[in-house]
C-alpha cells in the first residue's frame, strides 16, 4: 500500500549497502516517499513505477568483479534525475562511458572535500567550497563518461563528484545520507527540492489520512481481526484500523499469562476506552501453563506458544462466524524492513517479486483471510510516530523490543506460576528504576560529538541512556541469609544494553548507585529472591536474550 502520489516517489536502487534503508530513511526525513527496489530493476519496471527521482546507493563489490552488480543502461535515459552515492558513482560511470581504477591508498572516514565547480552545481548549491564527507571506498572514477564534468576532489580522490547537469545525472563519491558528511542534508534537499522540483509533502496528516483512505478501499464493509499483541507494530495496525474502519475491526488478545506486570491490564484500557473495536480478550493462562509444564526446551516452549496462539486465534473467528459475523480480512504489523530483509529483496531479485512479507500463518483446513498489512511501506521509527499521531501512549509506542513468547524465554528452565510471579515483580523493578534512570540522563547531558556526556562535576564521565533492560530468572537457586536466617532463593540476572539495532549490543554502564538500588529493591521487595547478579557480556559473543 503506496501512501505517496506517484509523482512524489523517490526510488532507492540498492546495490548491496549497508547504507541502503539509511538512505530511504534521510529522503523520508525530509517529508519525500522514497521506497528501496533491486538492482537489477529494469528500464520497463522503472518507467511503471513513474518515480520523480532515482537514487544508486553504495555497495561492497568492484564494478569490475565477474559477479558485480550492474544496472540497465535505459534507466539513464528515462529523463528521471539520477543521484548516486559511491558505488552509484562508479557503476554510473561504467555505464556511460567512464572509467575506474584503484586510488593509491583507500579512503575510509572523515575526508575533507574541495569544490572545483566555482559554484555553479546545483546539487552543492551553497554549501562551503571546504566541506568534510565522509569516504568507504577503494575503488574510484578515473576517467568521466562525456559531457561530465568533475564538480568536487579529495587529496585522495580526483573524482570526489562528477555530474551531467543537461542530462540531470549527478554523483558522488562520497555518502551524504550519513551524518558524519556535514553538508549532506543540504545535499539531499538541493537534489530532491532544487534539481527534481518535489514539495515535502509526505507529512504525518496526509500519511494517516492516505493510510485510512486505503484500508477503506480494500476492506469495504467486511470484517477484519487483528491479533494483537500489545506491541508497538499490532497496536499501531489496530489503531489506523480502528479510525478506519471502527467496529469493523476484531481486536483479539490472547493473553497467555506470559506478559510483564500489569500489561494486559494496560492493553485493554487503551483498546476499550480510547478506540471504539470490538476487543476480545481471550484468557488463555491456564491452557498455557498446562501445556508449558515440565518443558524446559526453548524452541518447544516457542513452538507451543506459536500453536497455541493460533489454536486460540481461530477459535474466535469461528465463533464469530457462527455468530453471523464472518471475518474477511487478517491485519498484520507488518513493517517495511520485513520487506526489504526478505530474500526477495538481495541483490540479484527482481523487483517484481517485493511483495508483502506474509508470516506463515497455519491456517486450519478451509479457512482463509485475505490479508491486510497497512505499515508494511513503514520503517520502526515511522509507525512509532504514527502511534503517537493515533493517540497511542507512550507505554506502548516506547514499548522495548519484547519476544513473542514473553517471559517464558526469560525463565530459564520449566515455567511455574510461582516463577512467573518472581520474575515480573523483579522486571517491574528493573524498569521502573531503569525508566527513571534514563529520564534523568536525558534530563541531565547534552550531545557532544555523538556522544551523551555526562555534565556533573567529576567528568565528563560518558553515560548513555540505556536502550533495553530486563530481569532473567535462572534455573537455579542460592543459599543467602535474611535476618540472621538462612535462605535458599531464586537469583535474578539483570540485563541492560546498548544498542540502536539489535544486530550489535554493548552491556550497559550503569552507575554502582543504581545498579545497588535495583539489587536492594528486589531483594527486599520480592519474596523468593536473595541474590541479583549483573549480564556484563556483549552482544556478540552473547545474545540479548538468554534463550
Amino acid at each position: 500500500m503506496t501512501t505517496a502520489p506517484a509523482s512524489q516517489l523517490v526510488i532507492v536502487v540498492d546495490f548491496g549497502a549497508q547504507y541502503g534503508q539509511l538512505i530511504a530513511r534521510r529522503v523520508r526525513d525530509l517529508q519525500v516517499y522514497s521506497e528501496i527496489v533491486p538492482c537489477d530493476v529494469s528500464a520497463d519496471e522503472v518507467r511503471a513505477m513513474a518515480p520523480s527521482a532515482i537514487i544508486l546507493s553504495g555497495g561492497p563489490a568492484s564494478v569490475y568483479a565477474e559477479d558485480a552488480p550492474s544496472i540497465d543502461p535505459e534507466i539513464f535515459e528515462l529523463g528521471i534525475p539520477v543521484l548516486g552515492f559511491c558505488y552509484g558513482q562508479q557503476i554510473m560511470a561504467v555505464t556511460l562511458g567512464g572509467t575506474v581504477g584503484h586510488t593509491e591508498a583507500g579512503e575510509y572516514g572523515a575526508a575533507t572535500l574541495r569544490r572545483c565547480d566555482s559554484g555553479a552545481s546545483a546539487l552543492y548549491g551553497e554549501t562551503l567550497t571546504e566541506q568534510t564527507v565522509w569516504m568507504s571506498h577503494r575503488d574510484a572514477v578515473a576517467e568521466v563518461p562525456e559531457g561530465f564534468v568533475v564538480t568536487a576532489s579529495t587529496d585522495v580522490c580526483p573524482v570526489a563528484s562528477m555530474e551531467c547537469a543537461e542530462r540531470r545525472l549527478y554523483a558522488t563519491q562520497f555518502h551524504p545520507e550519513v551524518r558524519h558528511t556535514a553538508c549532506g542534508d543540504e545535499l539531499l534537499q538541493n537534489f530532491l527540492f532544487g534539481i527534481c522540483g518535489l514539495e515535502p509533502t509526505w507529512k504525518m496528516d496526509s500519511i494517516i489520512d492516505d493510510a485510512v483512505e486505503a484500508i477503506r478501499a480494500q476492506v469495504g464493509d467486511a470484517r477484519v481481526i487483528l491479533g494483537l499483541s500489545g506491541g508497538v507494530d499490532s497496536s499501531v495496525v489496530a489503531a489506523l484500523c480502528a479510525k478506519a474502519i471502527g467496529k469493523q475491526l476484531t481486536c483479539v488478545f490472547v493473553n497467555h499469562g506470559l506478559l510483564r506486570k500489569n500489561e494486559p491490564e494496560e492493553v485493554e484500557a487503551v483498546f476499550t476506552k480510547q478506540f471504539d473495536v470490538d476487543f476480545v480478550h481471550v484468557h488463555a493462562e491456564d491452557r498455557y501453563a498446562a501445556l508449558l509444564a515440565d518443558v524446559t526446551e526453548p524452541e518447544e516452549k516457542r513452538r507451543i506458544i506459536g500453536s497455541q496462539f493460533w489454536e486460540e486465534f481461530f477459535t474466535v473467528a469461528q465463533d464469530l462466524a457462527e455468530g453471523g459475523r464472518p471475518v474477511k480480512f487478517l491485519a498484520q504489523g507488518t513493517i517495511y524492513p520485513d520487506i526489504i530483509e526478505s530474500g526477495a529483496r538481495k541483490t540479484g531479485g527482481k523487483a517484481s517479486t517485493i511483495k508483502s512479507h506474509h508470516n506463515l500463518i497455519p491456517f486450519p483446513e478451509g479457512v482463509h483471510f485475505d490479508l491486510i498489512e497497512p505499515l508494511d511501506h513503514f520503517f520502526k521509527d515511522e509507525v512509532r510516530a504514527l502511534g503517537t499521531a493515533l493517540g497511542l501512549p507512550d507505554h506502548i509506542v516506547h514499548r522495548q523490543p519484547f519476544p513473542g513468547p514473553g517471559l517464558a524465554i526469560r525463565i530459564i528452565g520449566t515455567v511455574t506460576r510461582d516463577k512467573l510471579h518472581v520474575l515480573k515483580e523483579a522486571d517491574a523493578i528493573v524498569r521502573e528504576e531503569l525508566d527513571a534512570y534514563n529520564i534523568g540522563v536525558n534530563e541531565a547531558v547534552g550531545e557532544r560529538g555523538g556522544e551523551l556526556v555526562r555534565t556533573t562535576p567529576g567528568g565528563p564521565e560518558v553515560e548513555r541512556p540505556v536502550w533495553q533492560y530486563f530481569a532473567v530468572l535462572p534455573d537455579i537457586k542460592s543459599v543467602g541469609v535474611m535476618g540472621d536466617e538462612r535462605t535458599y532463593g531464586y537469583p535474578i540476572i539483570l540485563r541492560a544494553v546498548e544498542s540502536s539495532d539489535a544486530m550489535t549490543a554493548d552491556w550497559a554502564k550503569l552507575p554502582y548507585e543504581v545498579l545497588g538500588r535495583i539489587s536492594g529493591r528486589i531483594v527486599s521487595e520480592v519474596p523468593g529472591v536473595n541474590r541479583v547478579a549483573y549480564d556484563i557480556t556483549s552482544k556478540p559473543p552473547a545474545t540479548i536474550e538468554w534463550e
